[in-house]
């Protein structure tokens, strides 16, 4: 290979990324959503006021969902770096309300940016979906940071319960001035109450039932047994049966 070969190959090679464009996209959306109707920012508005290139933004994204899927996750991480073992000697709703409120004020300087995607978020159904199962992620992770459950069916039933609460939190934090929670933490206590009381009644209903479901799981693993049996049988009377 000659020289200028070798040359003008290496220069029509893409460059990676920039390094720290994943937080400068991020930072971006939100700035923009700050601002605007989060309908209406485009990825290319988004790379733009980022400083990036479509063709960076394509390498580190695949979507503007993504991108808040990567806040999100952001938040997650903030949250979880500042737990401490404070918590360990509350009950489990106190601990709760604790890691509740550390994501409550990681969000506060996001404060606009979170209601504008919110309120876009509720009138999109398919967006909403995605936006819920982000959610539902991170709080299973809260949950962890409070050392509790969230495994099962029970467990299930509280993520997706602290889920939508946690939708209510934000929307009575509209209600409070920047750098104030007053509305938002008396809706968490709400939530929790109330979550808590549901949680009980469906722990109680789980260990009263689980005898049933045990003797249920037995019938059905001799009758799947009984089945394999008399398959057995009949291709060993009838071998060319299956041919």
């Amino acid at each position: 290979m000659s020289g200028e070969e070798k040359t003008t190959n290496e220069t029509s090679a893409p460059k990676p990324a920039p390094k720290g464009g994943r937080d400068a996209i991020v930072d971006a959306l939100l700035r923009l959503a700050a601002r605007r109707d989060f309908g209406e920012i485009t990825i290319s508005d988004i790379a733009r006021e980022a400083g990036v290139g479509l063709a960076d933004f394509r390498d580190l994204f695949p979507s503007k969902g993504a991108v808040l899927g990567a806040f999100s996750r952001r938040i997650d991480r903030q949250v979880l770096s500042s737990a401490t073992g404070e918590v360990d000697t509350h009950s489990a709703r106190d601990r709760l309300h604790a890691v509740l409120t550390r994501r409550l004020e990681a969000l506060e300087p996001h404060r606009d940016a979170i209601f504008a995607i919110s309120e876009w978020a509720s009138r999109e159904p398919l967006s909403a979906a995605a936006f819920n199962r982000e959610m539902v992620n991170s709080m299973r992770f809260m949950l962890e940071a409070a050392d509790l459950d969230s495994e099962g069916a029970v467990g299930a039933l509280k993520l997706q319960g602290l889920a939508i609460a946690w939708k209510r939190v934000i929307d009575a934090w509209r209600k409070d001035r920047p750098g104030e929670n007053f509305h938002a933490l008396a809706a968490l206590d709400d939530a929790l109450d109330n979550g808590e009381k549901i949680v009980d009644r469906v722990e109680d209903l789980a260990r009263t039932t689980e005898p049933l479901r045990r003797l249920a799981n037995r019938l059905f693993e001799g009758f799947n047994k009984g089945r394999g049996r008399a398959r057995h049988d009949f291709d060993d009377e009838h071998p060319h049966a299956g041919m």
